[in-house]
């Protein structure tokens, strides 16, 4: 057969196949029955598929299961479909059956063939500074050599919770290709220290069949850098207490980086303390006054104000008085008795001795 007969017959058999393919009834009654009713196979894997032609109305008709790879083999109506290792990002199966009148009747396996992606990486979008608090982020998963991208969904995570997906449906490519997928976040001082990552999830309607894995990116830690915030809840500037009670002044904040603290006697001096707590074991009264505790770091200043207002206890010092009089009158007690007694002593002395006297006296007889 010469070179021009061989492509008359090659394009008579194209045209056959195509009158064939747009000829074909895919919503007759008795319609070819695929199981299982949607094929997903990864890029590589082997496959079946078979086709119940019809249950009564192409007996005794032809009955084909078009194909471009694999194998197939009948068995009356029933048609199986195989391949050792499926490559074939365009494949179509399709079951027919044709009467004497060359009317077709056919249905169209629906298939999907996937590839895992190679790699799944998450970055802060092209930021190269540190993060910010009150600024809207780009955040980025790049899910690389993945098919097929239009079912293909990137899930971001916070600390293991999901907190948004992007898909491009819109995309048709069957075969493998590169995408990154944005997600806008505002970024807050609570987002400081938490760790981002994303996902790559097939979403296919995959009944009776195992999903495709989940491949994840790694973990970024997010440094997030802010001003001071007070940390402590403060119901007034106005501090009151007891002469001789404990002081303490608590300015604890939280910022990133992570702040100093400067604190300003009431006398105006500075205090060598650089503690979030400022503190005087037995305050008195020259502790009264205004301590400003000043918090800072590279993003900004807070002031703190404390006025303490120190309680004089009179008690006491009524105690010490009335204790001080006491001892001034048992001393004052103690002398009068002792120059009392004495002298009552004295007095006793000599009136027994002029008694014991007059005892031991013997009265002179008078001579006449």
């Amino acid at each position: 057969m010469s070179s021009s007969k061989v492509i008359w017959v090659l394009f008579g058999v194209n045209f056959l196949f195509v009158l064939h393919v747009s000829g074909c009834d895919e919503n007759c009654g008795d319609k070819p029955v695929f199981s299982p009713t949607h094929l997903i196979v990864k890029y590589g894997d082997p496959a079946s598929a078979s086709c119940t032609a019809c249950q009564r109305e192409c007996i005794n008709n032809i009955v084909n299961l078009e194909h471009s790879v694999g194998v197939t083999e009948t068995n009356g109506t029933l048609l199986s479909w195989t391949v050792d290792s499926l490559k074939e990002w365009e494949l179509s199966l399709q079951c027919y059956y044709s009467n004497a009148s060359d009317y077709q009747c056919c249905t169209k396996l629906p298939l999907t063939l996937y590839k895992p992606p190679d790699n799944v990486s998450f970055s802060f979008g092209n930021n190269t500074g540190p993060l910010m608090i009150n600024t809207l982020y780009t955040l980025e998963c790049t899910i690389e050599n993945v098919a097929p991208i239009g079912n293909v969904e990137a899930v971001f995570y916070k600390d293991g919770i999901p907190f948004g997906q992007v898909m491009k449906t819109l995309l048709e490519d069957k075969k493998p290709t590169t995408q990154s997928f944005p997600l806008s976040r505002l970024l807050s001082e609570h987002d400081n220290g938490s760790e981002y990552w994303c996902e790559s999830v097939f979403r296919l309607k995959s009944k009776g069949q195992q999903p495709p894995p989940v491949v994840r990116s790694q973990r970024s830690t997010a440094i997030v850098h802010y001003k001071p915030k007070l940390q402590v809840i403060r119901d007034s500037d106005w501090v009151t207490i007891n002469e001789g009670e404990k002081l303490q002044l608590n300015c604890t904040s939280v910022g990133n980086p992570s702040p100093s603290y400067n604190w300003t006697l009431p006398s105006g001096r500075l205090s060598p303390s650089r503690s979030s707590v400022f503190t005087v074991e037995s305050v008195a009264v020259e502790h009264e006054g205004k301590y400003t505790c000043v918090v800072s770091n590279d993003y900004g200043t807070i002031p703190v104000e404390f006025n303490v207002e120190v309680r004089v206890s009179y008690l006491g010092y009524i105690l010490i008085g009335v204790v001080i009089a006491v001892a001034i009158l048992v001393i004052i007690g103690a002398i009068v008795y002792n120059r009392y007694y004495k002298n009552n002593r004295t007095g006793e002395y000599n009136l027994r001795d002029a008694l014991r006297f007059r005892k031991r006296h013997t009265p002179v007889p008078t001579v006449e």
